[in-house]
């Protein structure tokens, strides 16, 4: 299990590292966590991690974006926060992506739950404090 506190952005990037380095053959991350949470910010912050320098924004009307690495890998993140069937994780081929080999980072995944497999990373992010935030990643 990982576990960090994230007291301002300028440990964002350190705590993005530390989480790939915990799970390094690990590509499926699901991120729990109240709406204003941080999950995109901090999504942002791994695929920068991983070398993109795509623009990283919440895909909550597309359902998926993409993002390129300079190394020619894809990134694929999705928000399921507005999906209002299984079906529409089906329509879209999610079964596609999370089954690529890619890295796949989903935001609200219980939309989706029992359509992800076993062995996935939840990472939980929660508000504490004055702004701090408690991450914790563990695979399932």
């Amino acid at each position: 299990m990982f576990q960090t506190q994230l007291s301002d952005l300028s440990a964002l990037q350190e705590t993005a590292r530390m989480l790939l380095n915990n799970f390094p053959n690990d590509r499926i991350f699901a991120f729990y966590g109240a709406m204003g949470a941080g999950k995109t910010t901090f999504i942002k912050a791994i695929c920068q991690e991983l070398g993109s320098n795509d623009y990283v924004t919440s895909p909550t009307f597309a359902l998926i974006n993409e993002y390129s690495t300079t190394e020619g890998s894809l990134i694929y993140h999705f928000d399921f926060y507005r999906i209002k069937k299984l079906e529409e994780a089906f329509d879209l081929g999610y079964e596609d992506y999370i089954y690529s080999g890619n890295y796949c980072f989903i935001e609200w995944p219980e939309m989706i739950e029992q359509l992800l497999p076993e062995g996935i990373v939840e990472v939980r992010i929660k508000e504490g404090d004055k702004g701090v935030r408690l991450v914790e990643a563990q695979k399932v």
